[in-house]
């Protein structure tokens, strides 16, 4: 575990901007930072970062928190392991005390795994550095395609030995098992192949090795490549695990993602050696699939950083297949995407190799194709003999545009298909819109369902959370008045204000109030979130004393997600405080929160508690009217219950200059 002091200073070093701009493209505006959510699919920003509060937030899927809290999410990690990836970006040095036997033994296999194969990654460079093996097959490989030291370093190429005098082929697993690595993580991350008969078998033996980094730099898995002319596969991945799916990363994210960001441009190429060769060239914003066709993820991951891609692809038929399949993916994400093909027996590897940067970038811009010119481009020829063949292009590039969610970018793209193919324009008008309402709005109607269904079970989950002793639901404004309240004690439970009342004045502590006054009327919030909330305070203001502010990322770091999203709800909250309805219906009115805190904090406490009251009361009341004719002692004991709690409404009531009827 890790003491809380420690934890303090990581909280107080980690820059929320810093820490989300490893996996977000941030862009300023006015005092925060704002972007497209990596939690949630969007086309329009609406992920914050606030770096005076130090906490983000997405507007859209409700996700939120801290730097800590961000890389948990992000990464999958668990709270200690974001606590130390935090810590070791700011140089912080992490002292854990000694664990308990079943801490060891709930130890966390996705970390054991990344442990392994950052173990390996180094294991595979000193394989073809510090062997006659390595350096006579795999350094020779990469100098053959014109690779330096300094790329194969940065990049962590290496070599897994085959050593063909040994017939079992698991050198490596050997290696691991040595340095006390265990057989069942080197086995889960697809490192070694456990055969039925008994031993092992390195599944990279006899391969150059290519690390797959995530978007922080970790390792997350390999893809080798054969040099034998033999039978096996000439290209081989680490197989699908708890650490890695290929179709949610891409080769080279973690190398180019700040060049994607300051180009605001991502070229897609096919394989690893096209992305290395591209960046030792000095272009470095350049990614790949791995080993498969595009996907909707990868898409996704590359619109973190840029709504422009570019699409870099071999002039051979399959390279022009993927393209088209790559362009309405894209398309559908809402990204801009263009097409270069490459001349015939040329790739990115070999064009990198022979061209200079500058005319790699000049062949890009003079030959990049919008989709519609790209897919006409490659069937003008047949389709200028053929009516039918025309026919069918316009419905396939129909069938892209419909793909497309901005309505301004569907009607340019109309146009230019218009243009191109010498058709009317308000008969693409039509077919798209045919096409549409089976296809994009349709989709659209239904997700509108669903989210209207989940609001209402949302809906219905706060009214049973709300219910009283009695069955009474209390309205909704207990539960925001609860939370105003829970939020005054977190963002101002440490100050000392002023309360004037007629001419007097006294001073109170907003903590110390609110505890007195809840606890001495025997009042307790219902919601559970903010429930949670104020016991998360009062036991820290316990420790700390009056006049100490609890420090925010206590009540995030809470084991229940709804008082930890709550948490994050109130501190994120516009600096302006609006008047709820609430206020309003009581005929409540300030300038603002900040400069009337002194008279709204005890009038908050004064209208919970009667609203509180009158739920007593009428609960109370209930159970007398269930009462029997023989039940005269109960009947006499709630008729004084009740009165009690009139007296105490009326108290309230003059306080609050108003009737409580």
């Amino acid at each position: 575990m890790i003491d809380r002091a420690t934890v303090d200073k990581i909280y107080a070093a980690a820059n929320v901007v810093e820490v989300v701009s490893d996996f977000v493209s941030l862009k300023k505006k006015g005092v925060n930072y704002m972007a497209c959510c990596p939690f949630h699919n969007e086309k329009t920003p609406s992920f914050v970062v606030s770096p005076a509060k130090g906490l983000y937030k997405c507007f859209g899927c409700g996700k939120g928190g801290n730097a800590v809290t961000f890389v948990m999410e992000h990464e999958k990690l668990t709270y200690v392991e974001a606590l130390k990836w935090v810590a070791k970006k700011y140089g912080i040095t992490v002292e854990e005390r000694e664990e308990s036997p079943e801490e060891k033994e709930r130890n966390d296999n996705r970390e054991s795994m990344m442990v392994v194969n950052a173990w390996a990654s180094e294991y595979f460079v000193e394989q073809m550095y510090g062997t006659d093996e390595g350096l006579s097959v795999a350094r020779s490989y990469f100098a053959s395609r014109g690779l330096t030291d300094a790329t194969i370093k940065r990049f962590g190429l290496g070599y897994c030995p085959e050593s063909r005098a040994s017939r079992e082929r698991d050198t490596m697993t050997q290696a691991a098992l040595r340095a006390g690595y265990k057989e069942q993580f080197l086995v889960d991350t697809g490192l070694t192949i456990k055969r039925e008969t008994g031993g092992y078998y390195d599944r990279f033996c006899g391969r150059v090795m290519f690390p797959i980094h995530t978007i922080s730099g970790r390792v997350t898995a390999f893809s080798g490549r054969a040099l034998q002319s033999d039978n096996r596969a000439k290209y081989l991945n680490s197989p699908e695990s708890i650490v890695y799916s290929k179709s949610n990363n891409l080769y080279g994210i973690y190398f180019a993602k700040s060049a994607i960001t300051k180009e605001n441009h991502c070229i897609l190429v096919e394989g690893n050696i096209d992305v290395v060769q591209m960046h030792q060239k000095g272009i470095e914003n350049v990614v790949a699939p791995l080993g498969t066709a595009l996907t909707v993820e990868q898409v996704r991951i590359i619109a973190r950083f840029t709504n422009n891609i570019t699409l870099l692809f071999d002039g051979d038929s399959a390279g022009v297949k993927a393209a088209l399949k790559g362009v309405d993916l894209v398309l559908k994400e809402g990204l801009n995407v263009r097409v270069v093909v490459l001349p015939e027996g040329e790739d990115p590897d070999s064009f990198a190799r022979s061209h200079t940067a500058d005319q790699i970038r000049d062949y890009i811009a003079a030959n990049q194709k919008d989709f519609i010119t790209f897919k006409s481009s490659l069937y003008a020829e047949e389709v200028q003999r053929d009516p039918i063949r025309k026919g069918e292009l316009i419905g396939d590039i129909v069938n892209s545009i419909v793909l497309i969610p901005n309505k301004i970018q569907r009607s340019v793209f109309i146009k230019e298909c218009s243009k191109i193919m010498d058709i009317d324009e308000q008969v693409l008008v039509s077919e798209v819109v045919r096409k549409s309402v089976g296809a994009h709005y349709g989709q659209e109607a239904k997700e509108f369902v669903r989210r209207e269904q989940a609001q209402r079970a949302q809906q219905e989950e706060e009214a049973r959370r709300t219910v009283n002793l009695g069955n009474h639901k209390a309205g909704s404004s207990m539960v925001e008045l609860e939370r105003e309240i829970a939020g005054y004690l977190i963002k101002y439970g440490h100050l000392t204000l002023d309360y004037r009342e007629g001419k007097a004045t006294t001073s109170f502590n907003v903590a110390e109030s609110i505890f007195d006054s809840l606890e001495g009327d025997e009042v307790y919030f219902r919601d559970h979130r903010y429930r949670a909330l104020v016991e998360c305070y009062k036991g820290h203001y316990m420790e700390l004393g009056a006049g100490v502010k609890v420090p925010e990322h206590y009540f995030i770091e809470l084991a229940d997600p709804e008082a930890s999203s709550a948490a994050v709800d109130i501190l994120t909250e516009g600096d302006n405080h609006k008047q709820s309805a609430i206020w309003k219906e009581h005929d409540i009115y300030f300038e603002s929160e900040e400069e009337r805190l002194g008279k709204i904090i005890p009038r908050a406490i004064i209208l919970y508690k009667s609203k509180a009251i009158e739920d007593i009361i009428a609960s109370l009341g209930e159970r007398l009217a269930s009462l029997g004719e023989d039940d005269e002692e109960e009947e006499a004991r709630l008729l004084m219950a009740i009165a009690k709690l009139n007296a105490e409404r009326n108290k309230i009531a003059h306080k609050t200059d108003r009737n409580i009827l």
